[in-house]
């Protein structure tokens, strides 16, 4: 299987005060390309800094992060930036959508960075609203739409640059149940279709969704199992 993430032994530390704070204490992660991962962890956990490392977002106090074989944890903010852009697919739990744009026009904005012409944004950004089932909803203004269709905007998105990782950040967590229901079956389809989904969450039902669940406490990875019902159910 194709690594996509390797982590070894990273270590990242804060100062605070005159207390320091061991956020990883050591960690070890491999995820293969198509992957769908749960990271798991009470507050205080390391969860938070595991996901902003790997998202690019922070680079280790000390270890290597390997991203599609990439030594990413030595790079500098702008090359860091331009990996995210590249390989990174964000969606957040508060949406982050840009009120005074339109949905296409959300969706769209990654791929200014990447040099391509306006009208092949604006295709591509309307391609892949309609793979989330919002092909109407184009000309809409966040405010205009429903929390799980602004959602379903701000994964499209995270998918429009076709990214190695799809990383979502309690995406649920302004949702109610059903539409939470129904934003994870589209979390399932963009698995289906071969994307590495890593899903951030503090709620078990929606941790259950991922066919791999990763837990931390203190630091550290405190257990990585696969989700025997899901793997059953896909037999």
């Amino acid at each position: 299987m194709q690594k996509v993430i390797e982590i070894t032994a990273v270590r990242k530390f804060y100062e605070m005060g005159e207390q320091l704070v061991k956020a990883l204490n050591g960690v070890d992660l491999t995820i293969n390309r198509n992957e769908y991962v749960a990271l798991m962890g009470p507050s205080g956990s390391g969860k938070s800094t595991l996901m902003n490392m790997l998202g690019c977002l922070d680079t280790p106090t000390s270890g290597a992060y390997l991203l599609n074989n990439e030594n990413v944890s030595e790079l500098i903010d702008d090359e860091l930036a331009e990996i995210r852009n590249k390989e990174i697919g964000f969606v957040f739990q508060t949406f982050n959508l840009i009120p005074r744009l339109s949905a296409l026009e959300n969706v769209a904005l990654p791929l200014v960075y990447s040099g391509m012409k306006k009208s092949a944004r604006l295709d591509k950004a309307q391609q892949v609203l309609e793979s989330v089932g919002l092909g109407d909803r184009t000309d809409h203004k966040p405010n205009e739409l429903s929390g799980g269709q602004r959602q379903r905007v701000a994964v499209a998105r995270a998918l429009v640059n076709d990214p190695s990782i799809i990383l979502a950040d309690e995406p649920t967590g302004n949702l109610d149940s059903k539409t939470s229901i129904e934003i994870m079956a589209l979390f399932e389809q963009i698995h289906n279709n071969g994307n590495t989904v890593i899903l951030v969450t503090h709620e078990p039902d929606i941790a259950e969704h991922a066919h791999r669940i990763i837990r931390l406490r203190d630091g550290l990875i405190e257990s990585d199992i696969l989700n025997d019902k899901i793997i059953s159910a896909l037999q």
